[in-house]
């Protein structure tokens, strides 16, 4: 066919931008209001009326349509409900804390501090003891005692060597079993699992990881308990719920029955300690037999532990009976206070030869065993002390950190006339500190005490028990003194911690130390002001530890650093941090990993001004770029900067540069345009060529807004045909036409270069879109053929859309040739020939709808920048809207509303040529 005739319409913009204005309307907010409440009408189905049917009650309140939300909630709106559920949770906690309130600590805040604390490397086993079977029990005892004590297979075998994590790993795995057996109806099984892991808490030949284990078996059991209990309430729930408040009167039969069972199969264990610890576990259930169940059970329990000759064991089933004490009946401190008592009789065991013939068998010195202790004893304390009356065992209030931060230099004096041959000074400094740390003793004596404590804690030899200690005092330090006192102890920390290269074995001490500081000092300008910081960050010489620690500062940095910052003390100590980041990233780096690094790195890197010294911010970034090489995000962030740095120069000059800010910018220009190429991802490299050109071109670089767009263009051919997004593998077409879109719209006002052809860069720019290798049956390349259209009809106009200021655009440099015309309207006739031969080959191909969308898009392009008074143009736009008709592929509201538009522009002076189109557009059945 012969080549379609091209002109572009003439466009008056501000003309058209009145047009599209919308009317202003006034709104009496006294009348409506976007928030103000709907009224809502309820509407039932009548009986008797057919299905589908419904009335409505009259209501003559409101005329709006019902709100689907309100109608839901019964008129309540979302919060009003949200905080009515919030009240009653409240009301529902409040009588819970009747017996005990929120200032009592819970063992869920201690129990990560103790896992923390008690660690151990040696290797630990899951062991199943072996039990022997009596000959005098009745036939019934002798079948329960079987069902207990044959576990099956799988839970006979001997876990040896584990590691502490894999031992947390193995019990955690027991928790879920006890869960799916009980959520399976295998009750009993759940009960061996119970058993096996509360005999390991006979075991203590990790001595060191006693604690943790009690801990992470517990848990079990309290999840035990928790199912046994939740079991029976829901057996007395029905029908009706029981209540918080139930008496033993409202527990039926059925469920005392299962309740007694539950007692009678946990009183046929024959070894002591899971006898006693899964009846403990289920101590609340007394609440389903009798009203004394609980408050006679609990003495009997404590009088159990005294058969355990292990004191360390006795002390940690105390422990436990306090804990499931304060939860169900905290009113009994008769029981509790035996606990300790009982345990106070215990501790001339601690000397007897069995436990220190222990002792030396697993290498743990007195000192070390006698901490072991301490979270036991420590929650006892807590639980009988708690409420209790001002001459009830005034004592044990003496516990309370406030109560020896009041007193604490009275303790120091005490603590000087110890004998430490049983217990060295430093552990009880230790205690002390550990006090102070959350109650504040009394100004005038904070001084005093931390002289007296850091004179003892820098005499100890051991540099373990120095570090543990220090540690500890760290806080106190921070928390009342300046960066001087702090200073010291980071200089006594490294003298101690150096020799023989102490740091290895006391990483994770040396970075609670610099979390304490980092809680504290947020002036980042007083903290690397402090001469041993960056020496004592030296002493992390483990790479995964090093960068763990320059992460936890970075991420304080970003998150307090509230003021840009030139400060060189500052950015010299962060260079030095972020380096150490940067250098750690390998082959072997995980991409997450790399993520996390770089997004700490960029937020350094902003928060860094040096106000109108832009030489010296320029200066800066070439530092960062060859300090960060290997990471792409910050390099990409370091191309932002600088071209955000060239808008503000030009901000600052009112774009009217000198010849001193001029060259500036240039440089800014030659900064991306050389670490641009460095990117690895194509489509980096892409969008921040178009960028930059664009941030040249605002100042006025024209041969460097030349480059970067030409540069854009040279590399489209390297686009894959497919990238990864988010790991997995997409298809790159959609971002390159977005890309390619988007360079358009800057081509608008990008001047023809004198020594190239005319429209050079659109000429380029569509042979690289000619030749790109476009996936299979893909309609990419005559989509973008189609956005190219509007571009070239702009670029005829008299006075281009929009331009840069100081800038001339070819509409002013051509001031409307008519060669310059011709050779645009050349173009749009290539192009469109070229969108024809596609829409015939996907008519041999019956892609009938793809025909019809593009079709429809050209038909767009046409009425929107045509010259439509051409009557080959007007009949090819006739032809296009029949095609994208022809098979029913368009949507109609889209139709309908496209011949609305172009009846109302019949009404404007210059377009009453389109009334004869209209005629002849016509809208075709879907069938």
């Amino acid at each position: 066919s012969s080549v379609m005739p091209w002109r572009s319409h003439g466009r008056n913009y501000d003309t058209e931008l009145q047009r599209c204005r919308l009317e202003a309307a006034l709104v009496d907010f006294g009348d409506y209001h976007p928030l103000k409440p709907i009224m809502v009408t309820d509407t039932k189905t009548r009986r008797g009326t057919r299905k589908g049917s419904t009335s409505s009650s009259s209501s003559s309140s409101s005329s709006a349509p019902p709100d689907p939300l309100s109608s839901m909630l019964d008129g309540t709106d979302p919060l009003s409900m949200f905080a009515a559920a919030s009240d009653l949770g409240r009301r529902k906690r409040e009588k819970e804390e009747e017996a005990v309130g929120p200032d009592f600590e819970p063992w869920s805040l201690k129990r990560g501090e103790i896992l923390a604390r008690f660690t151990t490397t040696e290797k630990l086993s899951i062991v199943r003891k072996a039990t022997s079977q009596g000959s005098a029990v009745s036939e019934k005892v002798r079948t329960r005692l079987e069902e207990l004590d044959d576990l099956e297979e799988g839970s006979q075998r001997e876990l040896l060597n584990l590691s502490q994590q894999d031992y947390a790993n193995r019990i955690e795995e027991l928790n879920q079993s006890l869960k799916e057996a009980w959520s399976s109806d295998q009750k009993v099984k759940a009960l061996k699992i119970v058993i096996q892991c509360s005999k390991l808490l006979s075991d203590n030949s990790v001595i060191q990881f006693y604690p943790s284990k009690f801990v992470l078996i517990t848990d079990i059991l309290d999840t035990f308990g928790r199912l046994v209990y939740d079991r029976i309430w829901t057996m007395c729930s029905d029908p009706r719920p029981l209540p918080d408040n139930f008496t033993v009167e409202d527990v039926n039969d059925t469920a005392k029955e299962t309740c007694l069972n539950w007692f009678y199969k946990i009183a046929s264990i024959r070894e002591l300690l899971p006898r006693l610890y899964v009846e403990a576990a289920i101590l609340k259930c007394n609440r389903f037999l009798n009203k004394s169940g609980i408050q006679e059970t609990l003495p009997r329990l404590s009088a159990m532990v005294r058969g355990i000759g292990d004191p360390l064991v006795a002390a940690y089933a105390r422990a436990y009976l306090c804990r499931v004490g304060m939860e169900v009946a905290p009113h009994l401190k008769d029981s509790l206070n035996r606990n300790f008592f009982d345990l106070l009789g215990t501790f001339r065991q601690i000397s007897s030869e069995n436990v220190r013939a222990q002792l030396v068998l697993q290498r743990v010195e007195m000192p070390e065993y006698l901490t072991l202790y301490s979270p036991a004893i420590s929650w006892i304390l807590q639980c009988i002390a708690y409420r209790a009356p001002e001459g009830h065992n005034l004592i044990m209030r003496a516990f309370r950190p406030e109560f020896v931060a009041a007193r604490a230099t009275d303790f120091i004096g005490m603590i000087k006339d110890c004998d430490e041959a049983g217990f060295p000074k430093h552990l009880l400094f230790g205690s002390l500190g550990r006090s102070l740390a959350s109650a504040d003793p009394p100004e005038s004596e904070r001084l005093t005490i931390l002289n007296e404590a850091w004179k003892v804690i820098t005499k100890v030899r051991s540099p373990q028990d120095y570090i543990n200690c220090a540690e500890i005092w760290v806080e106190f330090t921070c928390r009342h003194f300046t960066k001087r006192e702090v200073n010291t102890i980071l200089a006594d920390i490294i003298k101690h911690m150096t020799p023989d290269r102490a740091f290895e074995d006391a990483y994770p001490q040396l970075q609670s130390v610099i979390r304490k500081i980092l809680t504290y000092f947020h002036d980042f300008s007083v903290l690397f002001s402090m001469e041993r910081f960056l020496p004592f960050l030296d002493m992390f010489q483990k790479d995964s530890v090093r960068v763990e620690v320059c992460k936890s500062i970075m991420e304080v940095f970003i998150k307090h650093q509230v003021e840009l910052t030139r400060d060189p003390v500052i950015l010299n100590a962060m260079l030095h941090i972020c380096k150490t980041m940067h250098d750690s990233v390998n082959a072997l780096t995980l991409e997450d990993e790399k993520r996390s690094l770089a997004l700490l790195i960029i937020g350094f890197i902003r928060m860094v001004s040096f106000g109108r010294d832009f030489e010296q911010q320029l200066s800066f970034c070439v530092e960062a770029r060859a300090t960060f090489c290997n990471l792409e995000p910050v390099l990409v962030q370091l191309i932002h900067t600088v071209n955000q740095l060239a808008m503000e120069t030009r901000r600052v000059m009112r774009g009217n540069h000198s010849r001193k800010t001029a060259a500036f910018v240039r440089a800014c220009a030659a900064y991306s345009f050389i670490t641009i190429p460095s990117l690895s991802s194509i489509f980096s490299r892409l969008s921040l060529y178009l960028l930059s050109g664009q941030v040249a071109l605002a100042n006025q670089c024209l041969s460097q807004a030349d480059a970067f767009l030409k540069a854009a263009v040279s590399i489209l051919p390297e686009v894959p045909r497919s990238i990864s997004v988010e790991g997995k593998l997409r298809s790159s077409e959609s971002f390159l036409v977005d890309f390619i879109n988007s360079f358009l719209a800057t081509l608008l006002v990008i001047p023809d270069h004198p020594e190239h052809g005319v429209l050079y860069l659109v000429r380029g720019l569509l042979n690289m879109v000619q030749d790109y290798t476009w996936e299979d049956n893909s309609d990419a390349k005559v989509r973008v053929y189609i956005s190219a259209l509007p571009l070239l009809a702009a670029m005829s106009q008299e006075t281009y859309l929009y331009s840069i200021p100081k800038v001339d655009s070819n509409d002013t440099l051509y001031g409307g040739d008519p060669k310059f015309l011709s050779e645009i309207n050349k173009l749009c006739e290539t192009l469109i020939g070229q969108i024809l031969d596609h829409l015939k080959t996907l008519g041999r191909d019956e892609s009938t709808r793809r025909q019809g969308a593009l079709a429809f898009s050209l038909f767009g392009v046409l009425l929107a920048h045509g010259d439509l008074r051409n009557n080959k143009l007007s009949q090819l736009a006739v032809n296009l809207w029949n095609l994208s008709h022809k098979h029913g592929c368009c949507e109609t509201r889209t139709s309908v509303r496209t011949l609305e538009f172009i009846k109302h522009q019949t009404q404007q002076p210059d377009m009453t040529h389109l009334s004869d189109m209209v005629q002849r557009l016509t809208l075709q059945s879907r069938t």
